[in-house]
């Protein structure tokens, strides 16, 4: 049987719009298309997304995996100073 998607919230929605805007960040560092500023806007977004969240498995997962993005977006524009 497929897993059970839960219905969207508007915790949910977020992670998930913070999930995808991690590989968009990434991706356009690699690529040097992304100024350190609005990828530290955009990652500020992710992380504000990811603080909170709440009892739910299936959301706690998902603010760990935007946090891990957090961390090698983090990385990726260190190394790049």
């Amino acid at each position: 049987m497929p897993k059970q998607i839960p219905p969207p919230t508007p915790e949910i929605n977020r992670l998930r719009a913070a999930a995808a805007m991690v590989a968009i960040i990434e991706s356009e560092l690699l690529a040097s298309k992304l100024s350190m500023e609005r990828a530290a806007l955009m990652a500020s977004f992710c992380e504000w997304a990811a603080e909170r969240p709440s009892d739910d498995p299936y959301v706690v997962k998902l603010a760990e995996t935007v946090g891990g993005g957090l961390r090698r977006i983090k990385m990726a524009m260190s190394s790049a100073n």
